[in-house]
């Protein structure tokens, strides 16, 4: 084998290790925060070209992270539990210095003085930022379709989309960008990324996670290849801000490696709801129904009580909810000047007409639509410790499409199961549970109470232990 074939072997090994790995590798002196980046930066310089994941990387600025984290490490004080692990974060949360266009080429980006809270519990912690990840127009996209950055696509098969809006965070996760991703999630933009590319993802409950610009179910979360990462992430990004006025008091949630051991998780004294139906939107697919089903089945086989949760939304509300958005989107664009409006991305300026001229009258009743989901949602899972079900009705669609149901209209048909959990502030993460018979990633959703986020990503963490080896993902990293 020639030395380049070795380098790269070299590089792929490197980039496939998880942070808790890294993290180990680093305190043993077995290779260095300089080493891991150089290897990571050459898997992006051959996957990036095609995948076109990033917004603003900073190599040189990422080297000398990783310089000063090897100085730390040597003397064995580092800075906190991700200290030299590479890490990336959506271009909506804020890098100081950085343009924040949020995936359009009609926005004039602002470009913030400081960074998010979630970059700053990062660098505190010692990570290595490598840059941001791209997203579609406003976040309101389920794909990598942007009119800035144009298509992003899955380092699975350029051919299949991402999902969205954390379309690159996912496809940096998967392509072995780092272990540690931060995506944003309004209705399913951190797990339908999960799903279609066979991540490790949680959205934390509402106000887990601080951010600088709180709305109506709006969280951040980790993007990662494993459970043990999403948690260990989850640790360090929920470390309290005052500048999120909405954010949970703070609290020390049980997320090391330890507490994640699920040797002991007594699934017998466990009731789990099976959620196969959302009652609104797309009919799920048999083959995504029957990799649920699996899931459920061994989670059945270990001991737990699984029971069949039936649908509590409707199609109606699911509308309300889009329509909601649309106004709200509505307002951004028709606050661009006229030669600003002609970049938007088409699809999204058809989709914003929607909310065109909506009276107040009918935003109130589409705001009542809101808390009825945030009642239902709650009322139906609260039986259950926590709940499975599909992420998305489907596997991953064309990379070219905006939404599943390509250029067509189609509302918000495909988020039934992701979105009530945003509205109700309530945990869910996804982990990858099998394949389609063309090889498209499939995931299980764990939802859980409020403000158990440990809880779901302890179930999270026996099924990723306990399912098929068919079902482990053989990630896509090349150098």
């Amino acid at each position: 084998m020639d030395q380049d074939a070795v380098s790269a072997a070299d590089d792929i090994a490197l980039a496939r290790l998880s942070a808790s790995e890294l993290v180990a590798g680093y305190a043993r002196g077995d290779f260095s925060p300089v080493e891991v980046v150089a290897a990571v930066h050459r898997v992006i310089d051959a996957r990036e070209p095609e995948l076109n994941a990033l917004w603003c990387p900073d190599p040189e600025g990422a080297r000398l992270a990783a310089l000063a984290s090897e100085e730390r490490w040597r003397a064995g004080r580092p800075l906190g539990p991700v200290d030299g692990v590479p890490a990336t974060v959506k271009e909506n949360l804020a890098r100081a210095g950085v343009p924040m266009p949020l995936g359009c080429a009609g926005i004039d980006p602002a470009v913030p003085q400081r960074n998010s809270p979630v970059v700053d519990r990062i660098l505190e912690s010692g990570g290595v930022v490598l840059g941001s990840t791209v997203m579609p127009d406003w976040g309101m996209l389920s794909s990598g379709v942007s009119s800035l950055h144009g298509t992003t696509r899955s380092p699975w098969d350029p051919r299949w989309t991402t999902g969205g809006s954390s379309s690159g965070a996912g496809a940096a996760a998967a392509a072995g960008y780092g272990p540690l991703h931060v995506g944003t999630d309004i209705g399913g933009s951190i797990r339908l990324p999960g799903t279609w590319l066979g991540l490790a993802t949680l959205k934390p409950s509402a106000g887990r996670v601080p951010l600088d610009t709180p709305f109506l179910g709006r969280c951040a979360g980790p993007m990662t290849r494993t459970v043990e990462d999403a948690a260990l992430l989850l640790g360090v990004i929920s470390a309290p801000d005052e500048r999120d006025w909405t954010s949970l008091p703070p609290e020390r949630l049980a997320l090391e490696p330890a507490d994640l051991d699920v040797t002991d998780l007594d699934l017998r004294r466990m009731r789990l709801g099976l959620q196969l139906d959302a009652g609104c939107g797309t009919p799920v697919t048999p083959e995504v129904v029957a990799v649920v089903e699996q899931a459920a089945a061994a989670f059945e086989r270990a001991g737990a009580v699984v029971e069949i949760l039936p649908p509590f939304m409707e199609e109606q509300l699911l509308a309300d909810l889009d329509l909601f958005w649309r106004v709200r989107s509505w307002v951004d664009y028709a606050a661009l000047p006229v030669e600003r409006k002609r970049r938007v991305l088409p699809f999204i300026v058809q989709w914003v007409h929607g909310g065109a001229d909506v009276s107040g009258a009918r935003l109130m009743e589409c705001y009542r639509s809101i808390m009825t989901i945030q009642q239902r949602t709650v009322a139906a899972t609260q039986p259950f410790d926590a709940v499975l079900s599909p992420v998305a009705p489907g596997a991953a669609f064309p990379a070219e499409w905006p939404m599943p149901f390509g250029h067509e209209d189609g509302g918000m048909a495909h988020i039934g199961f992701t979105a009530p959990n945003n509205l109700s502030g309530q945990p869910a993460g996804t982990v990858n549970a099998g394949f389609t018979s063309d090889g498209r990633p499939v995931g299980l959703q764990v939802a859980g109470r409020r403000f158990d986020d440990v809880g779901v990503l302890r179930v999270l963490r026996w099924y990723e232990r306990n399912r098929p080896a068919a079902s482990h993902p053989n990630w896509p990293i090349t150098a």
